[in-house]
């Protein structure tokens, strides 16, 4: 018990946090939230005068005056109005509210995207993308189901609740309300421990789905390695057992919602019943009339009606909060790697880039860069080198602020590298990473993407710069050629250009080149190098290099080995000092030796 009660009060607690999140967003549109409650409000009030209405024209009906019995026309008018005024109103709240709903959903969603992608790549690169999307898809539904709920069950079922009970105080006896009050009392005890209990399987289902759609996303994003080890069966049989675990959480939640509803039906059933009785009563005992009766037994049906749409929309406002939980925990993610309060915009159209120092390490227990200094100067290209795991592609990372140096300075143009904000940073970079990722679209778009605002004619000069203009051109799509999932419809060769393309039409002054050539053929990169020779002589550049072919004209080689660098210094040096650098020199001009 005393562990129940804690998390109890921490639900309680991001439930109202939850809240008052929303609060706000719905304010942005004053005049429309106070039209759609006046609506809401109108509505109910002409629905508790029908049953009044009716009492009088069933007592007109069995009192005939004389020996006439007359229609009471009036009245009957009056009914039917009161029922069109209903739903009129109804529907008029509903159109007039549409706006603020969707407008909430869209900027909620909006905003958590945004976040998602203020994060550091180390919370990315330990997520499902399978996950963060089912999460972030049963958030925004459980907005709407909240905000539908919330403001029109809710709500008007209290003001409906309060006005029936203070009719029946009034107009009858105090021990209709009593009942009313006793039963209303009970049926919401009732519904809200039970939905407490069963929102537990809810939360599981969610973790479940959130599960079984990751492991079917990585097996189909990683169709290929699948096939090659030929684990459709293995793949399928871990998505099954997924989907094992959520079905038997599901068939829980089923029988749960079967125990609510059964005890919702009894503890309504006692107290119509009992009601039903009172009144029956009162006529007998020439205390009510018989329109009184059909009043009674119709704020009844009014009442418990609502009454019942109330358990539903507790139960539904609780799933809401319990499936927009985990969306809002995305949110509340504190940004690592953050700009600061006096963080100024980079304008320039040269860059200088100097590392002093700098230690850094994915992992404390495992320090990765040890002491790393370096100058790149305006208009110089600077190669980095070494075996894998020396570190090479991690300076990139940090150049692009991807993560924050634990000691040491990154500096650009003489100033701290966290002095500028990421946004204005970045624009002044271009990279051609290792592992090219497309997205899954066509081949002009994924070109386009490094600058949207491009001209066609821009775009196109970038492909022929890339060299791969005329692969575009002889496809049967051409420049509509869809790229598939990843780019898993291109060559490495074909994505590396694309990668490329889209990095010369950023057209920066600061180029990253991280292994840019790597999944080129010798002739391609023959020619892709020509062109990138004329862009590094423009710009400041940094090439993480494996083909040590490829930065022969750098000024500057440094070569790392296990976080360090070991060797600096021009090619032709390099070699002559014997080291490092001339062994790597050596194994890769093997190969060709012998052939």
């Amino acid at each position: 018990m005393a562990t129940a009660e804690p998390s109890r009060l921490s639900t309680l607690r991001d439930d109202w946090r939850t809240l008052k999140t929303l609060l706000p967003w719905l304010w942005r549109f004053p005049a429309r939230v106070v039209f759609a409650l006046c609506c809401l409000l109108g509505a109910k009030l002409a629905n508790v005068s029908l049953p009044l209405i009716l009492k009088h024209i069933v007592d007109h009906l069995s009192h005939p005056h004389g020996q006439l019995l007359t229609v009471p026309v009036a009245l009957i008018l009056a009914y039917g109005a009161l029922r069109l005024f209903t739903t009129l109103l109804a529907e008029l709240r509903d159109v007039i509210f549409a706006k603020v709903a969707q407008n909430t959903i869209r900027q909620m969603a909006v905003q958590t995207f945004r976040h998602l992608h203020e994060l550091s790549l180390a919370f990315h690169l330990n997520r499902h993308s399978g996950a963060l999307s089912s999460d972030m898809a049963r958030g925004t539904r459980g907005i709407g189901s909240l905000l539908s709920f919330m403001l029109f069950n809710i709500l008007p079922t209290v003001f409906e609740i309060v006005l029936i009970t203070v009719l029946l105080v009034t107009l009858y006896d105090w021990r209709f309300a009593i009942v009313t009050l006793l039963t209303v009392i009970i049926y919401v005890t009732f519904t809200l421990r039970v939905t407490e209990w069963r929102n537990r399987h809810r939360r599981q289902m969610n973790e479940l789905d959130s599960s079984a759609n990751a492991k079917s996303m990585d097996a189909l994003i990683n169709y290929e390695t699948v096939k090659y080890f030929g684990n459709e069966q293995y793949e399928a049989d871990r998505y099954d057992a997924a989907l094992a675990r959520w079905e038997d959480a599901s068939i829980a939640n089923e029988l749960s919602m079967a125990w609510l509803n059964t005890g919702q039906a009894g503890i309504i059933a006692v107290g119509v019943t009992l009601l039903v009785l009172l009144a029956a009563q009162g006529v007998v005992q020439h205390r009510m009339t018989l329109g009184d009766l059909v009043a009674v037994n119709t704020f009844l049906i009014q009442l418990y009606a609502p009454l019942n749409l109330l358990g539903m929309a507790y139960r539904e406002i609780r799933q809401a909060l319990t499936d927009m939980e985990r969306m809002f925990k995305l949110r509340d993610i504190p940004i690592v790697v953050a700009d600061r309060p006096d963080a100024q915009k980079l304008q320039a159209s040269n860059m200088e880039i100097e590392f002093k120092q700098v230690n850094f390490a994915y992992d404390p227990r495992h320090p990765l860069l040890h002491d790393i200094s370096f100058r790149i100067r305006p208009g110089q290209k600077v190669a980095i080198v070494g075996p894998s795991g020396a570190g090479k592609s991690t300076i990139s990372r940090l150049l692009y602020r991807f993560y924050d140096v634990e000691t040491g300075q990154i500096l650009v143009n003489g100033q701290d590298l966290r002095s500028y904000t990421q946004a204005s940073l970045r624009q002044h970079m271009g990279v051609v990473p290792q592992d090219t990722v497309l997205f899954n679209d066509t081949l002009a778009y994924n070109i386009a993407y490094g600058r949207p605002d491009a001209t066609e004619a821009e775009v196109r000069q970038a492909a022929q710069g890339a060299h791969i203009f005329n692969f575009i051109e002889t496809q049967p799509d051409g420049w509509q050629t869809r790229v598939g999932e990843r780019g898993l419809k291109l060559s490495g060769g074909e994505k590396q250009r694309v990668a490329i393309a889209r990095t010369l039409l950023k057209n920066p002054p600061l180029l990253i080149l991280d292994e840019a050539t790597s999944a080129l053929d010798s002739q391609t990169e023959q020619h892709i190098a020509t062109e990138l020779l004329e862009l590094t002589q423009q710009r400041t550049t940094l090439v993480v290099a494996h083909r040590l072919s490829t930065i022969m004209d750098a000024d500057e080689i440094l070569v790392m080995d296990q976080g360090r660098i070991v060797e600096r210094g021009f090619h032709a040096d390099l070699l002559a000092q014997g080291g490092t650098y001339a062994n790597l020199w050596a194994l890769q001009a093997e190969p060709s030796t012998k052939n």
